[in-house]
């Protein structure tokens, strides 16, 4: 099975075409190729499919094995994909809608992520013997985003057990961020990943939050800086979304539960 592995600014992705392969489990194939010892390694896995609304179809899954609806940084890795064949404007069906990703001149990818829903703001959260006010924001996607003096200071441990809190049933996103006005820091810690180097809808619900919280203007571009680097959010009506996508490599991979269940599945047509 043919895989093309990119990052947005550190946040990587196994990219698998299911326009030629058939994937019968598409969660467990997550766990396998993901992990960074046995597999390719990965904060998760998307698979790219046919679509009758847009260029292609995304359906992206963690590093658990677990979907999510959104991912800011694999879209613009999608316009990547499609700029090698020369798609400037890159159409992606989601989970939560179609996306579009736009190639731009500095070879940099805008991705419109749509508009933020904005939850409770600045709400009370116990966890792991501390208090915090959090707003919760969801990019198709849920977040739930704290400020903080340093982002540097936040022990991992309370990131990872907010990310499977009582109060979010389906799991949630975590941003820590530091800052106002045009420059804000984040921290992120992935449902279903973990601490990632970045996260494309965690810096665009960090601003959405921000902006809520009258930490940062709307209808400017904010540079949101993260572990992996700088992105660029700007938040008018919907939020876009900019940065970096990086092809770091492509191969073969050869998975045995895989190959086994469509050699099966072909014996028995």
């Amino acid at each position: 099975m043919k895989f093309v592995k990119l990052h947005g600014a550190g946040n990587d992705y196994i990219f698998v075409n299911c326009f030629d392969d058939v994937v019968s489990d598409m969660s467990g194939l997550a766990v396998r190729m993901s992990d960074r010892h046995f597999g390719v390694g990965g904060d998760g896995v998307v698979y790219l499919y046919p679509s009758f609304v847009a260029d292609v179809r995304m359906r992206m899954f963690n590093a658990d094995g677990s979907e999510g609806a959104m991912c800011g940084n694999a879209l613009r890795c999608i316009g990547r994909i499609f700029s090698e064949k020369n798609v400037e404007n890159t159409a992606v069906e989601t989970n939560v809608g179609v996306r579009y990703v736009r190639h731009n001149k500095d070879d940099t990818f805008t991705a419109d992520m749509g508009k933020p829903i904005i939850g409770e703001v600045l709400k009370p959260i116990f966890v792991c013997g501390k208090q915090f006010d959090y707003t919760y924001v969801s990019m198709g996607n849920p977040h739930c985003v704290i400020f903080c003096d340093n982002i540097n200071m936040t022990d991992s441990d309370i990131g990872i057990a907010l990310n499977t809190h009582s109060y979010f049933p389906d799991g949630v996103n975590v941003e820590f961020v530091e800052g106002t006005g045009r420059n804000i820091k984040v921290r992120v810690f992935e449902r279903g990943s973990g601490e990632t180097l970045s996260c494309g809808t965690g810096a665009c619900a960090s601003v959405a939050a921000s902006v809520a919280c009258g930490r940062c203007e709307k209808d400017t571009e904010i540079t949101v800086s993260l572990r992996g680097g700088d992105l660029k959010v700007n938040y008018s009506d919907n939020i876009f979304l900019i940065g970096n996508a990086v092809k770091v490599y492509e191969g073969d991979y050869y998975d045995q539960i895989h190959f086994c269940d469509r050699w099966s599945s072909q014996r028995t047509r």
